[in-house]
């Protein structure tokens, strides 16, 4: 028996003394970001972000993989077991794949310096590793590299990425800096890498891809003096301090004992290597790698105390904290501690009196994202703000998706309009409201972008401009958010002129199909029409077809619901949508996901349509439905989405409806009743105030309204107001099994 207990000891102490320092710390309090599971969204194609970040912190330090295909688009995906190396910029949940910046991987034996392929186990620098090796909480991630017998840890605070390795005993321990390889479409331009001193090595990365001109410059320090240090183009290895080159590399050496711990931090940033030394100074001066991982898991915890629910389903609080989290990974900080930061123009601008952010997926998170932000992150929206006006500023309009300080003018429409106009309709200040008046019109009366034919016609002809029908609908939201604005700020003449062109997406519909459709410059409808058949390219639509896109009218469902000549023919039509089937078509956009008839949850000109029923006096009808979403299109697995992620908004839905409402109009904050899938939660919406939601008797059967009182008083409208909300109180829903 003292045999048995003595080797029970020995098998104790060797866990104890190989488990991650982090987790050895025995007082760690889970608290809600304990919630937060990284795999949701990692399989199918939610394409999340995996690895050590803080709230929208510029880095996002985590593995990539080898393969650079669609799925791949954040450098990680569950269906894979390979890794290049931890980078420290990454996406999150986009259709296109960017970044993998400056890139560290530990090895143990000389090797090719390239991606490698995963058929030749010994090319390239890349390891398997075991999913049961992997070890993610928010703001650590861990991992036992394979092919090198080297246990990896990862950290970060908002612009340093903190690294600790544990290597084998070894003389040919080695730490590749790679500055070649980013994320499928991201190419290296030039590279530099200097050796300073035996433990610091700094340098740069320019790049082209999604963002055609990306500049991230670091500084790495050591914990370790280095034993020596080459510097690579490629494979062609030079014993010198430092290399500018295409395809630059550099390899710091090591000699290590047995299970000894190489500590590396490598800090970020936009505008040059002294302002990473600044940052790095700033924030993580010591070498205590479980403190910076503890305060990392506690600014989750703060960041999700935004929101407290109560609900007796765990895989509900699971799925939802996940939300919060996926929300909250993007926008990213895209500025020096000292305010430096990389203007639009390339240019770089000095002690910056706000925090310049970037990643913004406009098209994606104007629908609801932002509309959560102004809820949970009031203290946030004058830099959201100022950031888009000092855009507007650099480039001469308002950012479209705009990324690492460059303008992609990716996805339809001008989707920073309806997020500047909801923060001024909702009264944030902190940012110049004239100003952002004139950003606003600005970028709407620009000639780009079917902009010029919109003018011209009053709307976008097909033969003109390609999915000029999706613009020309993204475009009417955007100008009827511009003109809410104006009609605030007493500019009546152009209240006049873009609440009039808000209309323009009326001249698409076609009443003998009840569909709106492609219509040329002499005003005749698109011929050979299939409602279902969505094609990528040379298309009226933007990744969707005619089903989905008759609905994108947010900001006027009552002059919809005209068009089809009564509210009874608008209801069945509807009621259809969720019905119908039919072959989109083998040209289809992979986008196009989360079908429930044609309505395509895993896209987003969908999210709002759900929520039309209110409107027109059948709100039981949304209950049900956003029942159906948020217990179907949404699970606690790897493939818990039913699309991209798209830098939140797919989870900021989940959120709004899981609470009971959701903003449709794109700007001034009414939100539209639904079906609450929580009990209880209470929402901290600045200045102090809380706004507490109670479900009372609420359950998969009692999914209906029955009755709603606010603060105390009975309430009977199908939606409740911004200004409600933030002033504090509570709201109650009583449900029922009775539409």
């Amino acid at each position: 028996m003292k045999r048995i207990l003595f080797l029970i000891s020995i098998i104790f102490w060797i866990f104890a003394c190989t488990a991650p320092e982090w987790q050895k710390k025995k007082k760690q309090a889970s608290g809600l970001a304990g919630n937060i599971d990284q795999y949701i969204g990692s399989g199918g194609h939610g394409h999340v972000f995996m690895g050590a970040n803080v709230p929208f912190g510029f880095v996002q330090l985590g593995p990539t993989s080898i393969p650079q295909s669609w799925d791949w688009c954040s450098g990680y995906h569950i269906s894979d077991t390979t890794i290049i190396g931890f980078s420290h910029t990454h996406l999150n949940g986009t259709g296109i794949g960017d970044l993998s910046d400056i890139s560290l991987m530990p090895v143990t034996r000389n090797v090719t310096l390239n991606r490698g392929q995963e058929e030749n186990p010994e090319s390239g620098m890349w390891s398997y590793f075991s999913r049961s090796s992997e070890k993610v909480k928010p703001g650590y991630y861990a991992v036992h590299l394979d092919r090198y017998n080297v246990d990896v840890e990862l950290t970060a605070t908002q612009r340093v990425g903190f690294h600790q390795y544990t290597f084998p005993e070894t003389t040919d321990a080695c730490i590749i800096i790679d500055l070649e390889n980013g994320t499928c479409w991201d190419r290296p331009v030039e590279g530099y890498i200097v050796r300073e001193n035996d433990t610091v090595v700094s340098g740069y990365r320019y790049s082209s891809g999604w963002a055609n001109d990306q500049r991230v410059f670091f500084t790495a320090v050591f914990s370790k003096p280095l034993k020596d240090f080459t510097v690579s183009e490629a494979n062609n290895r030079i014993k010198d301090s430092s290399l500018k080159a295409g395809k630059v590399y550099g390899l710091a050496y090591f000699d290590t004992k047995d299970r000894e711990k190489i500590r590396v931090k490598v800090a970020l940033s936009p505008v040059g290597i002294e302002n990473a030394k600044l940052n790095m100074q700033a924030e993580l001066p010591d070498w205590d790698f479980g403190k910076t991982a503890d305060k990392a898991f506690q600014a989750w915890n703060k960041a999700l105390d935004k929101i407290q629910i109560e609900t007796g389903n765990e895989t509900v609080k699971r799925i939802f904290y996940t939300a919060m989290y996926h929300t909250m990974v993007a926008p990213s900080v895209f500025c020096d501690v000292n305010g430096d930061y990389r203007g639009a123009d390339g240019n770089i601008y000095r002690n910056g009196d706000f925090v310049n952010y970037t990643t913004f997926s406009l098209w994606d998170t104007y629908r609801a994202a932002h509309p959560l932000m102004t809820l949970i992150h009031p203290e946030k929206i004058s830099d959201m703000v100022n950031t888009m006006l000092h855009i507007y500023r650099q480039q001469g309009k308002l950012p479209v998706w705009h990324l690492m300080g460059c303008e992609t003018d990716c996805m339809v429409g001008n989707p920073a309009i309806p997020v500047v106009a909801d923060a001024i309709l909702k009264g944030f200040d902190g940012f110049d409201t004239e100003l952002a008046y004139e950003a606003m019109k600005t970028s709407a009366m620009l000639d780009e972008r079917g902009l010029k034919y919109l003018k011209e016609y009053g709307y976008i002809p097909y033969d003109k401009e390609n999915e000029g029908l999706s613009k020309c609908m993204e475009y009417a939201i955007a100008d009827w958010s511009l003109a809410q604005v104006a009609k605030k700020l007493g500019k009546q003449d152009d209240y006049d002129y873009f609440l009039n062109r808000s209309q323009s997406y009326k001249r698409y519909f076609d009443s003998s199909t009840g569909f709106v459709r492609g219509l040329s410059s002499q005003g005749q409808f698109r011929p050979a029409f299939n409602p279902f058949e969505s094609v990528h390219r040379d298309n009226d639509y933007t990744e969707g077809n005619a089903w989905q896109y008759t609905w994108l009218a947010p900001h006027d469902v009552l002059g919809l619901a005209d068009l089809f000549g009564s509210r009874e023919r608008f209801i069945e039509k509807l009621d259809s949508l969720f019905i119908v089937e039919g072959d989109l078509g083998e040209q289809a956009s992979p986008d196009i996901s989360g079908l429930i008839g044609q309505y395509a949850h895993g896209n987003e000109p969908s999210h709002h349509i759900i929520y039309m029923y209110p409107y027109v006096g059948q709100s039981w009808k949304t209950a049900e439905k956003v029942r159906k979403v948020l217990t179907t299109l949404y699970s606690a697995d790897p493939d818990g989405l039913s699309g991209n992620e798209d830098v939140g908004q797919m989870s900021a839905w989940y959120i709004l409806s899981a609470l009971g409402f959701y903003q449709v109009e794109p700007a001034g904050g009414k939100y539209i009743f639904g079906s609450p899938l929580i009990d209880k939660a209470v929402i901290r919406v600045g200045n102090g105030k809380t706004f507490t939601i109670t479900a009372k008797n609420n359950s998969k059967e009692n999914m209906y309204i029955q009755s709603i009182r606010l603060n105390g008083k009975p309430y009977t409208e199908y939606y409740i107001d911004f200004q409600d909300i933030i002033k504090g109180g509570t709201l109650e829903f009583v449900m029922g099994p009775d539409v």
